[in-house]
């Protein structure tokens, strides 16, 4: 084994030095003999300063070839205290995958390359996917470990103000604005707020809430995260080893506000970001917040990063004749407790992780439910379906783990979650064959992709089974199709065969709102049809608009589950940092 490490250790080595050279090289010939035809080059930030993907040996070539010139990439080394070059599988495909170091001219960066052998050049190992992403910036390192600030500046001047004063003064903004405007406390918000931190620049995060975690905190009474903590740390504070797998939602807010503490966090609660304008002539923005005692601040920072997430402003549709209900409407985000429907009538309109998550609550407290599915729902069983596309976080460093789910391009990304999806489907046949029973619609994402990519296009759609599916399998929630609903009445629905639905309580698990509509609200027409849609893939393999510089000088967003905002919360720092030192133009 350790000859077989070794080899596959060489090889990668040589096939990196063979990759340096050719970025010496004028024209892309020496490029060309090192990728197969069918390849694709992750850029992030490293030569590009941009998130992109290339797909195809002519278009990497000649992006290389156009882009080493100027970024000066060089000495491409296996890297040391990472996991060593190994023979994996990777969306099917065998291969040797190495994670290496790097610098450019600017910055140091870390990549992964996966080789296999090309049939049409001999057995040659070319490059199948290559990652090149920017770690940090020459000369503005974050100060961690041994490079961490000393503290001298108050712990040695017994007459100046201690630790707590320059807290207290740098969370208030008495005499000055932040550089940059965060919106949006929850996992978003801090972990772009804490990158900065370590950038040294200045930066307040704005909620609505009245406590940190509310965003959490506020979410329905039985609600826990449905992925696993090993996926789920912060940046630079990784959950105790002590936590349970699946992380309770209260618990997750409690250690945001032990996050913004510890990582002395710049945080407004009670704070309503009511919109700005850009001022182009001078590079800032004039933003208007209004705090829980009705007063207002305008404040010019340079930089505003919407940190709203995916689930924004709740979608309430308009349902004709649902205002004849004279019960209590709820939209799922205002839904709290189960425990105050005891021994009434509830229906739940929506199938996803809230609806059904609702409905069990509901069912559990004692309550009579029915659940209205208004179009095809992906089902998959918590475990252990659903943690199959988390495998890799099992095993290894969450920091090589990290750069493995950054290198995964769109596609090949897509076909493994085809892979999982058809595994799920197998694992979960006998509780999907019982929904089909009871007339549950199903379907698995576009083109069988899975509850991934219907996250990451719809931010919906799908529902983690904790055991409401099989709730519904038995007929202890009633569902109901929403297409066969005739209208609503005072006191529940009224179906089309002629029965009727009774109800105290409509719980809308309808969704939310766009980003794009937050953004039109925000800032105008003008700013919303500059920058464009936000979130999704569009023609493109990467996000739209999100973790880079939009169309809109200034204004960023990021949005995610914790981990893609853990990892993508670096890129988006190193941008703000690069532009505010002269590194980067503003768009």
């Amino acid at each position: 084994m350790l000859d077989r490490t070794k080899d596959m250790a060489v090889s990668a080595q040589a096939w990196l030095d063979e990759f340096e050279r050719a970025l010496r090289e004028p024209g892309r010939g020496a490029l060309d003999r090192l990728f197969l035809a069918d390849c694709y080059w992750r850029d992030v930030l490293a030569l590009s300063w941009n998130l992109q993907t290339l797909a195809g040996r002519d278009a990497v070539a000649q992006a290389l070839t156009a882009l080493a010139p100027k970024a000066s990439p060089a000495n491409f080394k296996i890297a040391p205290n990472r996991a060593a070059p190994r023979r994996v599988t990777r969306a099917g495909t065998s291969n040797i995958e190495a994670i290496f170091n790097f610098e450019t001219a600017l910055g140091r960066g870390s990549g992964i390359v996966r080789l296999v052998p090309d049939p049409a050049d001999g057995d040659r190992l070319k490059a199948w996917t290559l990652l090149t992403a920017l770690e940090e910036l020459k000369g503005f390192e974050e100060q961690l470990g041994s490079s961490r600030p000393r503290g001298q500046a108050y712990s040695r001047d017994f007459r100046g103000p201690n630790w707590l004063d320059l807290r207290n003064a740098s969370r208030d903004y008495a005499d000055r604005d932040p550089a940059v405007l965060v919106v949006g406390g929850g996992q978003a918000g801090l972990a772009i707020a804490a990158r900065l931190k370590q950038l040294q620049i200045d930066t307040l995060i704005v909620d609505r809430g009245a406590r940190i975690g509310d965003v959490w905190r506020k979410r329905y009474h039985a609600l826990t995260l449905h992925n696993q903590v090993q996926v789920n740390h912060m940046p630079y504070m990784p959950f105790p080893p002590s936590w349970p797998t699946y992380i309770p939602k209260d618990k997750l807010a409690s250690w945001f506000e032990a996050y913004v503490d510890a990582m002395e966090l710049n945080f407004w609660t009670g704070t309503e970001f009511e919109g700005g304008d850009y001022d182009d002539a001078n590079g800032h923005w004039t933003v208007t917040l209004r705090r829980a005692d009705g007063s207002k601040r305008i404040m010019h920072p340079r930089h505003v990063i919407m940190a709203t997430g995916v689930s924004g402003i709740a979608n309430i549709p308009d349902i004709p004749t649902l205002d004849r209900f004279k019960g209590t409407l709820l939209h799922s985000s205002r839904y709290e407790d189960g425990e105050v429907w005891t021994g009434k009538r509830a229906i739940v309109i929506g199938s996803g992780n809230s609806g059904h998550d609702i409905a069990q609550d509901l069912y559990s407290s004692g309550a009579e439910v029915t659940l209205v599915q208004r179009s095809p729902t992906l089902v998959t069983n918590i475990e252990p379906s659903a943690q199959l596309a988390y495998a890799t976080y099992n095993e290894g460093t969450l920091e090589d783990n990290d750069l493995i789910a950054a290198s995964m391009p769109t596609p090949l990304a897509k076909k493994t979650h085809v892979m999982l999806t058809e595994q799920s489907k197998e694992l979960d046949k006998e509780l999907l064959d019982g929904l089909r029973r009871v007339g549950f619609k199903l379907d698995f994402g576009e083109a069988g992709t899975g509850w991934q990519f219907k996250y990451l296009t719809r931010g919906g759609g799908y529902y983690f089974n904790v055991g409401c599916s099989n709730l519904i399998v038995e007929g202890a929630i009633k569902l109901k199709q929403f297409e066969d609903i005739e209208s609503f009445t005072a006191d529940g629905a009224q179906m089309k065969d002629g029965t009727a639905i009774p109800a105290d309580l409509i719980v809308l698990s309808t969704g939310y709102k766009s980003q794009e509509y937050l953004v039109r609200k925000l800032f105008g027409d003008a700013i919303a049809d500059r920058v464009g849609p936000v979130w999704g893939f569009g023609d493109g393999l990467e996000l739209r608009n999100m973790y880079a510089r939009t169309n809109q000088s200034g204004l960023w967003f990021i949005a995610g589950s914790l981990a893609q905002c853990r990892i993508n919360s670096k890129f988006l720092a190193l941008q703000i940092k690069a532009i505010e030192e002269g590194i980067l133009g503003r768009a």
